[in-house]
């Protein structure tokens, strides 16, 4: 599923249990009292806002964006190609669709700003990952990494620092990302 319509879904789906007839259906879920949760005595229609969900660039940033800067490094690392397509792929959604939902931040128009710093380099990291090249793969993921840090820089926020992550991360402890044999 594209980022885009993860997200819609996601927005729809917390939307329908906002609603009183959402509300209450999870209310009646046999063996599962909702409005006594955790042993306190609170119904659920009292603690959901009904504000809308706007994320801001950094939220955007740290909930789309980042994974899958890692995963890709981490996949490339691994040499499994097919993943790391995969990755990069579901990369330039999330930068497309953070475009999309956020136009300016400051005085920085951002779907100008990611065009003008990864698209350069994710269409590198593109052909390594097609030529099954380690090498080239290293590099262009660093030069991402870097062009990542600049536009952070060039926002007006430099102490945001993204690095490749080092061999043998954690960062996802419950993926593996060893290409299937």
């Amino acid at each position: 599923m594209a980022a885009p319509l993860r997200l819609l879904t996601a927005f729809a789906f917390s939307a329908a249990l906002a609603t009183p007839a959402g509300a209450q259906q999870h209310k009646d879920m046999p063996g599962m009292p909702m409005q006594h949760m955790h042993g306190m005595d609170m119904d659920m229609d009292e603690v959901r806002s009904n504000a809308p969900f706007r994320p801001g660039l950094g939220d955007l940033m740290t909930a789309l964006v980042q994974p899958r800067h890692i995963k890709l490094g981490l996949a490339g690392a691994a040499q499994n190609w097919d993943y790391a397509g995969y990755e990069l792929d579901e990369l330039r959604e999330s930068f497309d669709l953070v475009g999309k939902l956020i136009l300016k931040h400051g005085g920085l128009a951002i779907p100008q700003a990611i065009a003008a710093t990864v698209k350069q380099p994710m269409d590198a990291v593109d052909t390594a990952i097609k030529a099954q090249d380690q090498g080239a793969f290293t590099k262009a993921y660093a030069d991402l990494t870097a062009a990542c840090n600049a536009c952070h820089n060039s926002a007006g926020h430099p102490m945001i620092v993204i690095r490749v992550p080092p061999a043998g991360a954690a960062a996802f402890p419950d993926q593996d990302f060893q290409p299937r044999k």
